[in-house]
């Protein structure tokens, strides 16, 4: 099999983006940091590093990138804080944080630009929903907001415990409803009603990983349609780069033409901006653009 190619150029989004928009999903790497036991190691092909991901920030028009720690250096946040070192001001982390993470941690974190913590209870992840409460209680007490992703199916079982998280927080990967849902069935409702506690948002991103259907991924835009008609100031987009489960050229998928397809599931332009702009803004808590 030939090595994987990344795509970083190409036909623009269209409409453009706004100045200002956010990319609040994705993952970086740098050489010297190795996989370590209990991820999915580290993506097929060369690392995808800053100066790739510049590519794609120009391509795409993204002015703000938000890197999440990947599954393949679990609890070890020295990969994320290195990039987004590396990525300068436009730049904030989301990272790995346990029982065993003090005070003293949480300030060297957010000094290195760290605004939020990952759970994500699927295989491979490295903080479990078991961590629920202790993650909330330090992101409450930092001012940090959480990424949380699991089985979207599983939604209404953990529902009483996500009723009481108190943490800006949001539903990773378009809920990763491995088996689907109907978008008038009760995981939709509850959703529906979680986003109307005012601290809850939904992530589009990913979309290819947990769809049902191939290109457009009808599935997924039933429901997603319906929590952004719902919901528009509590929609963020994010391109999910490098797509680290994707290993085949030929398969990658073209990120501007991607993102035109998710962004075209929000109701008009004025939606479109605030998931771009403003609602990543208030999530992660990022100074206006003009500050930055």
């Amino acid at each position: 099999m030939s090595a994987l190619e990344r795509k970083l150029s190409g036909v623009a989004p269209s409409p453009a983006f706004p100045r200002g928009a956010v990319d609040a999903q994705m993952h970086m790497y740098l050489p010297g940091y190795p996989a370590l036991a209990g991820g999915p190691g580290l993506p097929p092909g060369a690392l995808p590093q800053p100066d790739d991901y510049r590519k794609l920030m120009s391509w795409l028009g993204v002015d703000r990138v938000i890197i999440t720690q990947g599954n393949a250096h679990q609890r070890n946040n020295d990969n994320t804080l290195a990039c987004v070192a590396a990525m300068g001001d436009v730049a904030r982390g989301v990272v790995i944080i346990d029982d065993t993470t003090t005070d003293t941690d949480i300030e060297r974190l957010s000094a290195a630009g760290a605004v939020g913590a990952r759970i994500m209870d699927l295989p491979g992840g490295a903080v479990d929903l078991s961590y629920l409460e202790t993650v909330d209680a330090r992101a409450v007490s930092a001012d940090w907001m959480i990424a949380i992703q699991f089985d979207g199916n599983n939604l209404l079982e953990h529902l009483p415990r996500l009723e009481k998280v108190r943490a800006r927080w949001v539903f990773d990967h378009h809920g990763k409803f491995f088996k689907g849902i109907d978008p008038d069935g009760p995981e939709v409702a509850a959703l529906l009603k979680l986003i109307d506690r005012g601290n809850v948002w939904f992530k589009f991103a990913g979309v290819y990983e947990s769809a049902r259907q191939a290109w457009p991924y009808d599935d997924v835009a039933a429901f997603s349609r319906r929590l952004a008609r719902h919901a528009p100031e509590r929609i963020v987009w994010g391109t999910n780069w490098p797509h680290n489960s994707i290993r085949e050229t030929t398969l990658y998928p073209d990120d501007a033409r991607l993102a035109d397809l998710v962004l075209g599931w929000l109701p008009d332009e004025k939606a479109r901006h605030l998931a771009l702009v403003e609602n990543p803004e208030a999530l992660f808590k990022l100074p206006p653009f003009s500050a930055v």
